[in-house]
């Protein structure tokens, strides 16, 4: 098996666990991990056990010490590395990247430069952890304010950016001066190993960094968070299962950092460019096959325009092309797994009999492989079902609106709030209407928000803090305030 993958992708990727600097078998067996173009498997992985889990924390309290004390220079150096490791072998990481996951190629290799980034931007926020010194006001004593690492961080990360979501959480926390132990998702664990290969290539100390497939993930995670010597828990992933990170955190108040699900609005305005919001929401709904929480989920357009909206943006999506994703001309790859073609297909049926009209697509093609027709659905009723999931697919419903007070009140009738995307020619009324929207992030006649210089996260359930940007490297530190009088 890792012959053939080392034969397509041009790198030897690792497939053990990774725990204090050593790549071990771990005492589990092992995890397969699966093509989704061909439902074949590509690879089997070590799959760790709670008892790997607390050897990982292990190594990674023993870690911590030296690594903290490291100066900020030498740490942003080694992750300067790493980017510049990753840029190099960008090829390759993409096509591992479409072999366990079946995003497009070209969908792979923007990922892969978006993962590497994370490491360059926290390199140079490494040096930037700044305290404070101030009066007290009653001129008692000076107040001395630093920042210093949290400590042993769990770091558990999802399947539809394997590299990304590694790295947007392993950068700021090494930055800080933290160790960790990366949990990655089952379905895709050699970008994962990868990334932590090209760390250790690039000068990160033994321990530092460790990483965990596992077929178990409760009990690992559990286990680690058990743990006393855990102190962080940054996490990717449904909110179905962060609700009960939380609870299970809570007996030992550990940090957490939560990246949950979305439900994001895209509002199109009377007023509003049509071809620019077509461009808008091709990247908005169909970047990485709309299998993100960034994904558009549910489009809000003005009925004036909303007949050349709904022929155009189908027009668009019917054209894509649908196949393997190693394939140089597919803009669309296979969905991730067969659960997830499941439920999209599902959500497209039940919004059908809601009596929403399918444009164009609305099945899965007769062929091998978990994928899926771009669809997109007009004339959806508001109180459709469809409206209130996270698809996870390339589906598109449309929801025609003669109000924009009315169209504000749809986009905010969830509960999540990650991302809205608001399409006008008006600025006064777009930064009126994105006051008004529950979302942690908004995108103004722009289809993309991520940037790993920007803080990204979400408000209601869709999440707890931020990453990227200065304020996702403080989410590595706790706060120390030192009292003294000179």
């Amino acid at each position: 098996m890792a012959a053939d993958l080392a034969g397509i992708t041009g790198m030897n990727t690792p497939t053990g666990l990774l725990i204090g600097g050593q790549w071990t078998t771990g005492r589990a067996g092992l995890l397969p991990v699966l093509d989704p173009a061909t439902e074949e498997p590509i690879a089997e992985v070590a799959s760790a056990t709670a008892e790997d889990a607390i050897e990982a924390v292990t190594a990674a309290h023993d870690a911590l010490p030296g690594w903290a004390a490291t100066p900020p220079r030498v740490r942003g150096e080694c992750l300067r590395r790493a980017y510049e490791l990753m840029i190099a072998d960008t090829e390759s990481l993409a096509k591992l990247m479409v072999l366990e996951n079946g995003k497009a190629l070209r969908d792979a290799r923007a990922e892969v430069t978006y993962a590497a980034e994370f490491f360059r931007w926290f390199a140079e926020e490494a040096v930037r952890i700044d305290g404070m010194v101030t009066r007290s006001p009653s001129g008692t004593n000076r107040i001395l304010v630093q920042h210093q690492p949290v400590g042993v961080s769990v770091l558990v990360t999802p399947w539809n950016f394997p590299a990304a979501m590694a790295t947007r959480k392993i950068g700021p926390a090494l930055a800080a001066g933290c160790t960790v132990v990366l949990k990655p998702a089952k379905e895709t664990p050699l970008s994962a190993l990868a990334v932590a290969a090209i760390l250790a290539e690039a000068g990160v100390p033994d321990g530092v960094v460790n990483v965990l497939p596992t077929t178990s993930p409760g009990s690992v995670v559990g286990a680690m968070l058990a743990d006393p010597r855990v102190r962080k828990l940054s996490f990717t992933g449904s909110t179905e299962v962060g609700r009960m990170l939380l609870h299970t955190a809570a007996d030992t108040v550990t940090n957490c950092s939560m990246e949950l699900g979305g439900n994001a609005p895209f509002l199109i305005l009377h007023d509003a460019d049509v071809d620019a919001a077509v461009e808008g929401a091709m990247i908005a709904k169909m970047r990485n096959g709309g299998e993100a929480c960034t994904a558009a989920n549910r489009f809000y357009v003005h009925e004036a325009v909303a007949d050349e909206f709904s022929r155009k943006f189908a027009a668009r999506l019917s054209a894509l092309s649908v196949g393997p994703g190693l394939d140089d001309g597919t803009d669309l790859g296979p969905l991730v797994n067969a659960d997830t073609r499941t439920k999209v297909a599902t959500l497209v049926e039940e919004a059908a009999k809601d009596g929403s009209r399918v444009v164009t697509g609305g099945s899965a093609p007769d062929r091998r492989g978990y994928f899926y027709a771009p669809t997109v659905l007009d004339d959806v009723p508001p109180t459709a079902g469809i409206l209130n999931e996270e698809i996870f697919g390339p589906v598109a419903p449309i929801v025609r609106f003669a109000d924009t007070d009315q169209a504000i009140a749809m986009a905010n009738s969830t509960e999540y709030g990650l991302v809205s995307y608001l399409y006008t020619a008006d600025l006064r009324r777009a930064l009126q209407v994105a006051e008004a929207l529950e979302a942690g992030m908004i995108g103004i006649n722009r289809g993309v928000v991520s940037d790993p210089a920007a803080p990204f996260g979400g408000v209601k359930q869709s999440g707890l803090g931020r990453e990227g940007g200065h304020q996702g490297l403080l989410e590595f530190t706790e706060t120390k305030y030192i009292a003294v009088d000179w």
